[in-house]
């Protein structure tokens, strides 16, 4: 087995004794990333925070080629930190709708607000007041402090997770807070003493998991870490990081009701701003057994006529996957003015302007709109 460098344990934000640092590790690595890192992403080409935290949330839970056209609209629309505030949280949901996890662009939004007033527009330099952010975690902190500002802070994304995980051989799963505290301590052990290198290394160790050492069929004989890789060593790597063991996930069931009026207008309303698609606006709902006529006259007080239904149409979350049955009513005139409050709009399908939504909605939005013009 490779020999590995022992790595002393340390509290979470630093307290007590340091790590030992294993510099043939970042040397390593370092040597790797020169040649073949990625050097080129939207977000390198300045070391302004604001830009590199936009892409950090954005690339949580998503890959760097689906995120890049977002993050290029975001920032064309909300070019600083200023913007970003001072705009509406539709605006906001409006560019991010398809990206996912909408909970993200809300934090972003918040977070914005909060160093206005808190920062006076500055982003913050401490690692303690970027996690104080609403959405931001620790690995997300010592990201944008590490490439904005150099400073010495690891990071502990799932790319670089699994390529402790395998070196190490860390035998708990490494998504609970008993498997990511030793990988804490490893990761710190490892950033090089030079802090104008550290940026360098939790890039290359972000590339090195996204690029080498993936989930399935990892490029062992290519990785510059082969020879120190405790899971290599044993012949197993993909058995690293120690799976938790799945859950089935459960179906939800839910009604959309797609009111239109006869100028085929389609009403949207505005999600709640916690729950699913929070904030987002959307088509009203009712339970999957409920009749569509009958919850229409007590959700909204009037009268509507059921036409037509449409497949159904699925989508994933995390914890559960949503089955949406979409029904078409209509509504006369005078019940549609009845039904105009705040949370509530009338959209014509192609063109539903600067409205947050999720793809679903969008897709069926979209349906309908061809379907009106004959196409």
């Amino acid at each position: 087995m490779a020999k590995i460098a022992r790595v002393s344990r340390k509290p979470l934000l630093g307290k007590g004794p340091a790590p030992r640092i294993d510099s043939a590790f970042s040397r390593a690595v370092l040597r790797w990333f020169d040649v073949y890192g990625r050097h080129d992403l939207p977000w390198q080409r300045n070391r302004d925070p604001y830009r590199i935290w936009v892409s950090e949330i954005m690339l949580q839970q998503t890959q760097v080629t689906t995120v890049i056209p977002y993050y290029e609209r975001f920032l064309s629309r909300f070019p600083d930190l200023k913007t970003l505030a001072r705009a509406r949280i539709d605006s906001v949901l409006a560019i991010w709708t398809g990206l996912g996890y909408y909970a993200r662009a809300r934090n972003l939004h918040q977070a914005a607000r909060v160093i206005e007033k808190r920062f006076h527009g500055v982003f913050p330099d401490r690692l303690e007041d970027v996690m104080d952010l609403p959405g931001v975690g620790r690995s997300t902190a010592g990201a944008v402090l590490s490439f904005s500002k150099h400073q010495r802070h690891p990071i502990l994304d799932g790319n670089v997770r699994r390529v402790l995980a395998r070196c190490f051989a860390i035998p708990d799963d490494v998504t609970t807070q008993r498997g990511q505290q030793p990988l804490w301590d490893i990761a710190e052990g490892l950033l090089p003493v030079k802090g104008s290198r550290v940026a360098a290394f939790n890039q290359a160790m972000m590339d090195l998991g996204a690029t080498l050492c993936t989930r399935r069929n990892p490029a062992c004989t290519r990785c510059p870490l082969r020879t120190r890789c405790q899971a290599q060593a044993l012949g197993e790597p993909e058995r690293y990081p120690v799976k938790k063991r799945r859950r089935e996930r459960p179906t939800k069931e839910t009604r959309l009701l797609i009111l239109r009026t006869p100028d085929g207008h389609v009403l949207l309303c505005r999600r709640p701003a916690r729950g699913v698609w929070g904030g987002l606006w959307g088509f009203p709902e009712c339970e999957s057994n409920r009749d569509p006529e009958q919850a229409i006259r007590e959700i909204f007080g009037v009268n509507a006529r059921w036409r037509r239904g449409l497949p159904s149409v699925e989508h994933g979350f995390s914890h559960f996957t949503l089955r949406m049955k979409p029904e078409v009513l209509t509504v006369s005139g005078p019940a549609a003015d009845k039904m105009q409050e705040r949370d509530r709009r009338w959209v014509d399908p192609g063109s539903i302007g600067r409205l947050g939504m999720a793809a679903p909605t969008k897709v069926l939005l979209d349906q309908l709109d061809k379907e009106s013009n004959g196409q």
